[in-house]
């Protein structure tokens, strides 16, 4: 529970950045280091509330209130313990999760809730630091081989829990390094690429077997996993939304993954930045305000844009809660990310119309109109365009971060999978119609967040487990009613 009272001791703390004008120079994390002394106060800020309703925020169940004790207590070993007990990778969701835990804290119904995120990341930190992570190879082997397609969080975790469980685990990724879109979705001022090696390492010595550049489907057979006795699709939700609107093949408009994942090959080395993939002496506008929006906004600030503009099509939120969001539930409010802190316009309200191009098919602006959401009883809102609020606006560069619409359907078609109506993998109890085929993550729910997907990999590979040996020792929790994100 951290300190008797701590919570009226000591306020909420955040890390500091390094100022944007230095940090906007390259793509290493710029966050700054708290002290043990700070991040203990901020443990103890954690109250003796009876019931944690941030259990209940979480999708992993992550045991808050302990580790928050131990950090409290300089118990970072314990704290170390208790946090992987049900989270593989506390490094990842210690810098990328939106923190659903936090939006769940009793103490935030009057004050800003504990800094659940920060102290998990520097636990998982402290713990690699002082070496206390180490690979944790199975004391025996069931025999049994398992086939996981995908290497995202979710194709990770349901890894390492099936290798711990005994068996034999390959890994298939169809790019040419492993970890999905927390490599190539993510830039590496928010994940540098490092973290996800040192734990790639750990699972290899582990005793997973990682193969890349095999897509299986496409350059390998699906015929080519017929020897595993068990399989789990962990391929995502990679289909990305387009514009259909006039112009939308003009040079310069493209989607937000194509440009994100170029430029995290660059800063990896692997080639040079294309000049069409280039923000530099642009002005770029970037198409959806959600965190690929901001990703975009970020990279488009270091390559060097003229100007960043950013349109959203829903309203401004709110900045604090409103009585449609209550607590423990997932507020809906108002987020300014560290991107849109270097630079950038942001317009909300704002239905992108027509992408205009000039004679030679360059993009040249954006013909936009400003919108209102109208309720109707009984009815979904809808939208409607306002009036004499047309505008014409500059960009040579535009990006699409619209989303995903779901899961390619490449194995489900070659397998004969069953999906949902919005083209999802259907899995009961993580199970597909075909009994030795299993799918998770983002495949199985949809567009969602990494440590949903953590969850459903770890969850996933109990159920493996289970329909391989007929019983798990594997830990599963049971999720709550509470909707994370």
């Amino acid at each position: 529970m951290g300190k008797l009272r701590g919570f009226l001791e000591y306020e909420r703390t955040k890390e500091k950045n390094t100022a944007v004008e230095e940090r906007v120079k390259n793509y290493k994390e710029f966050t700054q280091e708290l002290s043990s002394e700070t991040l203990s106060e901020q443990g103890a800020r954690c109250m003796d509330c009876g019931i944690p309703f941030c259990h209940s925020g979480c999708p992993l169940g992550n045991l808050i209130p302990d580790f928050n004790d131990a950090v409290y207590r300089n118990d970072w070993e314990k704290a170390l313990k208790l946090l992987h007990s049900t989270n593989n990778f506390p490094e990842f969701t210690g810098r990328l999760c939106p923190a659903p835990c936090e939006s769940a804290c009793v103490l935030g119904i009057i004050e800003p809730p504990v800094s659940i995120e920060l102290i998990e990341k520097y636990i998982v930190e402290r713990g690699f630091k002082e070496g206390w992570i180490k690979p944790q190879p199975p004391k025996k082997r069931t025999g049994k081989t398992v086939a996981v397609v995908g290497s995202g969080p979710a194709g990770l975790a349901a890894a390492q829990q099936l290798n711990r469980a005994g068996h034999k685990v390959t890994v298939y990724e169809r790019d040419a390094k492993v970890g999905g879109l927390l490599r190539y979705g993510i830039p590496d001022f928010k994940l540098e690429k490092s973290i996800i090696d040192r734990r790639v390492a750990i699972m290899e010595e582990e005793g997973i077997t990682f193969q890349t550049n095999a897509n299986i489907g496409d350059d390998i057979p699906v015929s080519d996993l017929s020897d595993f006795d068990a399989i789990v699709l962990c391929g995502g939700a990679t289909k990305r939304r387009p514009l259909p609107i006039p112009g939308a093949d003009a040079k310069g408009v493209m989607q937000a993954m194509q440009f994100l994942k170029n430029n995290n090959e660059v800063v990896d080395g692997l080639h040079g930045l294309d000049p069409e993939l280039s923000a530099k002496d642009k002005h770029v506008v970037v198409i959806g305000g959600g965190d690929t929006g901001s990703d975009c906004v970020g990279t488009s600030n270091r390559h060097g844009a003229k100007s960043v503009t950013n349109f959203e099509i829903m309203p401004m939120p709110s900045a604090v809660r409103t009585e449609n969001h209550p607590w423990p539930y997932w507020p809906f409010t108002l987020k300014t990310s560290s991107s849109h802190q270097e630079g950038c316009d942001r317009n909300w309200s704002i239905l992108t119309k027509e992408f205009v191009k000039d004679e030679k098919g360059n993009l040249k602006a954006i013909k936009t109109v400003e919108v209102k959401w109208v309720n109707i009883p009984g009815e979904r809102p809808q939208l409607q365009e306002v009036e004499g609020t047309e505008k014409e606006w500059q960009c040579d560069l535009a990006l699409l971060a619209l989303g995903f619409t779901g899961p390619e359907q490449t194995l489900s078609e070659q397998l004969n999978i069953y999906t949902d109506p919005r083209s999802n993998y259907q899995g009961n109890n993580y199970q597909t119609n075909i009994p030795h085929i299993f799918t998770a993550g983002d495949m199985r729910r949809g567009q969602s967040l990494i440590v949903w997907a953590i969850s459903e990999g770890r969850e996933a590979a109990y159920h493996v487990d289970k329909f391989l040996m007929g019983a798990s020792s594997l830990p599963f929790k049971e999720k709550g009613d509470l909707p994370a994100a």
